[in-house]
């Protein structure tokens, strides 16, 4: 992956930069449809409490990272805010890059995530430029170890304060039921990154680890479940006195984390008198990076046609 006429794009949610950017953040979520004033208060309301989603700077930390990593260009476009894929694509047109390894930084395949990423790339797509574009990639062995190197010394700090072992409550952003009943491998994909963390840490019994789904959406039918809430309130019923909350769908800290989590299963948790803990998210963990770096530069040697140098 010497050439310089390679490079690499990284590809994210986005997020606004302030409260008042929200109402055009939100209509390009929604693809240009008005949103509900219910709905725009409480999005309002959450990023207050945040002070801002850190989304994007984090996203550009990681590129960094690994650029410096990889000795190559790479480049970072955001689906919902600036800098937009467009943006990116342009960027690199502009630099004369030839192959490109798009990576999407959801790490497990949806169509409503993965999918219109993909989709908003091809439109965007200019001749000349061949594009690799990373599908999936929620069982990559680093990645799965990045997650684990997290959240094991939190569960055995949770396990010593209760003095018990403490349940594990897998996480990852629901999605409509009508995109799973399509047969969307995403709930699947998400459940197996949380099977192999699990198994990375020695002692985590099958018992203690549970999966639930967050961050259901304010409109639109039925979403994907069981929700975290129900989860802890299950583990409550069994007798423990704390849970720890892993969130294996998010690669870094952004409103999903900071306020559904960390603001809002936390209160919920004080409620029911139970404790909460959170591993660390992964931002620019040097074993995310180096998972980020093995994926680039297989995937750029397998459309090569060359052995992988990772």
């Amino acid at each position: 992956m010497s050439s310089s006429k390679s490079a690499i794009l990284l590809l994210a949610h986005g997020s606004p930069e302030s409260s008042a950017d929200i109402p055009e953040f939100m209509k390009h979520i929604t693809g240009g449809r008005d949103v509900p004033e219910a709905v725009m208060k409480e999005v309002t309301y959450r990023y207050s409490l945040i002070g801002k989603s850190p989304l994007t700077e984090i996203t550009l930390r990681q590129a960094e990272a690994l650029q410096t990593r990889l000795g190559l260009p790479v480049y970072v476009g955001m689906r919902n805010w600036k800098p937009f894929i467009s943006d990116a694509v342009r960027q690199i047109v502009s630099t004369g890059i030839e192959k490109v390894v798009a990576i999407c930084l959801a790490p497990q395949n949806s169509s409503t995530s993965v999918g219109l990423y993909s989709k908003v790339l091809a439109d965007e797509r200019k001749p000349g430029v061949a594009v690799t574009f990373v599908e999936s990639w929620h069982d990559h062995p680093l990645l799965i170890q990045a997650f684990a190197e997290r959240l094991e010394p939190v569960w055995r700090q949770a396990s010593a304060e209760i003095g018990s072992p403490a349940p594990i409550i897998f996480t990852a952003h629901s999605v409509p039921m009508r995109t799973v009943q399509t047969g969307d491998p995403y709930e699947k994909q998400a459940k197996e990154t949380a099977q192999l963390v699990a198994r990375q840490i020695a002692g985590l019994t099958p018992e203690l680890q549970h999966f639930a789904f967050q961050s259901q959406g304010m409109t639109g039918g039925p979403w994907l479940g069981p929700t975290v809430e129900s989860a802890m309130l299950e583990q409550k019923r069994r007798g423990h006195r704390g849970v720890v909350i892993a969130p294996v769908g998010f690669v870094c800290d952004h409103v999903d984390v900071l306020y559904d989590i960390d603001i809002g299963f936390r209160e919920f948790a004080h409620e029911h008198q139970l404790k909460m803990w959170r591993p660390e998210s992964l931002n620019t963990s040097a074993t995310f990076v180096a998972a980020l770096a093995k994926l680039a530069s297989t995937r750029m040697a397998l459309a090569s046609g060359i052995v992988s140098l990772a």
